[in-house]
């Protein structure tokens, strides 16, 4: 097997593809036979040593993977060698060969590529999460994403669509902008240049929106509770703000870390508001209700309701450019390591 080891923390130079054997599956194991690996921001947070949840350097990161089976072991009944498949991992998941229990091994929808596969897990399970089990998102209610262009925003869009009379505001560079206007997108910010949360209380004439959805964290956190209409909810799910360049700055992290604001229950009570967060990898306690929700993506995938934007794939060598592009904020959609 090949696979992308993070040799220490640093720049997307610290990256190195070697070889091992490959793995055995144990029991209620399946092993994959990787085509396409989703590559996300926490990938990129782990490599330079800012992702608390990622193990140690030396180590290989990576959420998800499709491709085929090509093993099973002892108790596995619901999967067969040559089923295509696409799976969470825990970690490892940047590899050409996986082993994966079988619990977060699903079956590819009919019509489903394997970059197709490795491109949902994360970011639509993440998006859903927010929107439909934590978000509460209602028929006519406003939303604000952040990194409209990014995988999870991209999903994010695609889902929030499918409530009816929703009112999509996104950040996004102008470079993107027509892109996520087409992908269903209402008001695009270029948050570059403008204030996001004046625009959006210009545009809402003052009385902002019901649902938040900020990987930015920070003082960002504070401007987008102070964006919530009454029963309006504040979803975090990643810490950006946190990365300022190839490398890890303890100066940067430390400054964002004191940027986070404190929500007091109290306040919380007297507006009328909720905060919540999103972590998919501390959700391995619950396979049945991840399970459900991945059944609800595989149809809604199926009726032709959400298709994964794949902007650009990069062969497993190439992991060091490809972490690069995510971090210059090239991307719009999904980025994939092929094998």
């Amino acid at each position: 097997m090949r696979a992308v080891w993070i040799t220490r923390w640093g720049g997307p130079e610290v990256l190195e593809v070697r070889e091992a054997p490959d793995p055995e599956p144990k029991d209620g194991e399946v092993r994959i036979r990787v085509a396409a690996t989703g590559l996300n921001f926490a990938d990129i947070m782990a490599r330079m040593g800012l992702y608390p949840d990622g193990p140690k350097a030396p180590c290989v990161v990576g959420y998800e993977v499709a491709g085929t089976v090509d093993a099973v072991g002892k108790g596995v009944t619901d999967l067969a060698e040559g089923d295509e498949v696409s799976s969470l991992t825990r970690f490892g998941g940047h590899a050409d060969v996986v082993c994966a229990p079988q619990v977060n091994v699903r079956k590819r929808a009919e019509g489903m590529t394997a970059e197709q596969g490795a491109a949902i897990p994360v970011n639509y399970l993440t998006a859903y999460f927010m929107i439909h089990r934590m978000g509460s998102l209602h028929p006519g209610d406003a939303v604000l994403i952040h990194m409209a262009a990014g995988g999870v925003g991209l999903a994010a869009i695609e889902l929030c669509k499918l409530v009816d009379g929703v009112t999509i505001f996104g950040t996004a560079s102008p470079g993107k902008h027509d892109f996520i206007r087409e992908r269903g997108c209402h008001h695009p910010i270029d948050y570059r240049s403008k204030d996001y949360a004046e625009e959006v209380r210009r545009i809402t004439d003052g009385k902002g929106v019901r649902l938040v959805l900020d990987p930015l964290g920070g003082k960002d956190w504070k401007k987008g509770y102070d964006l919530l209409r009454a029963g309006g909810r504040l979803m975090s799910f990643g810490f950006a703000n946190m990365v300022g360049g190839e490398r890890r700055s303890i100066i940067r992290a430390l400054r964002q870390f004191l940027s986070v604001p404190k929500f007091s229950p109290i306040a919380l009570m007297n507006d009328n508001r909720q905060v919540g967060g999103v972590n998919l990898g501390h959700l391995w306690d619950e396979p049945e209700m991840v399970g459900e929700m991945l059944e609800e993506l595989a149809r809604l995938f199926s009726a032709g309701k959400i298709a994964p934007h794949v902007d650009k794939t990069f062969p497993l060598e190439q992991a060091a450019e490809a972490h690069r592009y995510i971090q210059e904020r090239k991307n719009i959609g999904k980025v994939l390591l092929t094998t």
